[in-house]
């Protein structure tokens, strides 16, 4: 008889921890869901988040503890401290000679002006790189020659043989007198031991890792990464684009090279990517720099009109991606773009769609292969969608392409950091150098062109013959790509 009591007492109590499971565990699904619909984010998104969690509650909770959680700040910086900041671009941008601004891309000018303080300086020579090799020569030949100030800002700076050349090479210059301040994305060097920093440290130089990443603050900043590749040698010359400082962008891989795009500014529009890396080591130090000397005059050293815009996931707006889609509208004749990933938002693909279907010929160059099994899933899902539009595909297959590269009817080009994909439109910080001069757009597409002769092209009719597993997989990969 006892024993028979103390059996019905554990199976009751057993009960009860089940059912208090079943309760908390479904109550957090729930709650999490009414959380995703209240924070009144894009449809698609919310959709996508709200599926994972009803079909894969596990992993939803999972997934969203980690990367869903919305907790971006509205504001970065005050707007009295912001204004300090530009007052000495401002002027600059005032004092310079009358710029002429292409007519056909003034309200281009103009959205990025007031929604991104992107001021628009003339008189710049630029360069381009298209593999690591030439971009790190020729940033150390600016670090050799700096007097005064080294400002960088990469998402990865590794512990490698060309990250410790680099890194040698600025401790030495800072044994030199030359001021030197480092800022790095905390998750894009996760792998990458704190020693290598603190030797840098030890020699002088300042170093800011941007939004770290501990326990239990993990899941407040994991989402919301600094992918900005920015440099800038004593406020004059400066480096803006796709290629980090690790070896494989020098070396590729085994398959295949590393093709990428990287710019290098001598003018003006230096003050815009200066802007840029003050701002952002406001935000990981709180220390505002707004001393003149970041700011020397330069003269007119060239003839490319430069815009340098950033995109972040605070405030109202998304400059590039909003700026994209007026850019791809405004097309006249062809619009070419490359870039690793294509995971576009909805007014992307509408742009481009409708670029197509109005005669327009627009061009889109992807890695075969590219550097992530999931990610290309999710970017060959939308392929059908455009070659459909009658938008020509492409297929590099020299190496990985990591080039964020577009122009459009011999004026406009862009190059940066932002991937068409919903990470750099939603939830990245990124920057991109926006030309409007007929020499830069001209040698863009040429080497968009170059890039064409190593490439395979598209065809619908051959597309839609892939085995129906693949178009499975790639499906419901798609249904996830606004979390990717």
């Amino acid at each position: 008889m006892a024993i028979s009591m103390m059996i019905d007492w554990a199976s009751l109590a057993n009960t009860i921890v089940t059912e208090a499971f079943y309760i908390l565990y479904f109550g957090a699904i729930i709650g999490t869901i009414i959380v995703v619909l209240l924070d009144n984010r894009n449809p698609v998104k919310t959709m996508a988040w709200i599926l994972v969690l009803i079909f894969l509650p596990i992993v939803g909770l999972i997934f969203y503890f980690f990367f869903g959680q919305n907790s971006r700040r509205e504001h970065m910086i005050g707007e009295k401290m912001y204004s300090r900041l530009l007052k000495k671009p401002k002027a600059e941008y005032e004092a310079q000679e009358v710029t002429h601004i292409p007519e056909q891309y003034a309200n281009l000018i103009n959205f990025f002006q007031s929604t991104n303080q992107a001021l628009p300086f003339g008189g710049n020579r630029v360069n381009l790189f298209t593999d690591g090799y030439s971009f790190i020569t020729a940033l150390m030949k600016a670090i050799r020659s700096a007097k005064e100030h080294i400002h960088l800002e990469f998402y990865i700076f590794e512990d490698d043989p060309v990250g410790r050349l680099v890194r040698d090479l600025l401790m030495e210059k800072a044994r030199e007198g030359v001021e030197i301040r480092l800022l790095y994305d905390d998750v894009g060097c996760w792998n990458v031991p704190n020693r290598f920093y603190e030797e840098m440290r030890e020699a002088g130089i300042e170093v800011r890792s941007f939004l770290k990443v501990r326990f239990p603050l993990f899941t407040n900043k994991v989402n919301y990464r600094n992918h900005r590749k920015i440099a800038v040698v004593d406020g004059k010359t400066g480096f803006v684009g796709g290629m980090n400082i690790a070896l494989r962008y020098v070396r590729g891989f085994s398959w295949g090279i590393w093709r990428d795009t990287h710019m290098f500014i001598d003018g003006k529009a230096v003050h815009g990517l200066q802007t840029a890396f003050l701002l952002d080591w406001y935000f990981v130090d709180h220390t505002l720099i707004t001393a003149s000397r970041y700011f020397p005059k330069i003269g007119s050293n060239g003839y490319s009109l430069v815009q340098i815009v950033t995109s972040e996931p605070v405030g109202p707006w998304k400059e590039i991606m909003q700026g994209l889609v007026q850019a791809i509208s405004k097309a006249e004749r062809y619009f070419y773009m490359q870039t690793p990933y294509f995971l576009p938002t909805e007014p992307v693909l509408t742009a481009l769609q409708t670029a197509a279907l109005s005669g327009i010929d627009v061009r889109l160059m992807l890695p075969e292969k590219a550097d992530g099994t999931i990610i290309q899933l999710g970017s060959n899902s939308n392929l059908a969608d455009v070659l459909r539009a009658g938008i020509k595909v492409y297929f590099y297959q020299k190496g990985f392409l990591h080039s964020k590269m577009m122009v459009s009817d011999d004026h406009l080009s862009t190059v940066g950091s932002t991937n068409l994909d919903f990470r750099s439109f939603e939830y990245n910080f990124e920057v991109n150098a926006f030309m409007y001069d007929i020499e830069t757009a001209l040698r863009i597409k040429e080497l968009f062109l170059a890039d064409q002769h190593h490439c395979i092209q598209l065809f619908l009719k051959n597309w839609e013959k892939r085995p129906f597993r693949q178009k499975a997989k790639e499906s419901v990969v798609r249904l996830l790509s606004p979390l990717l």
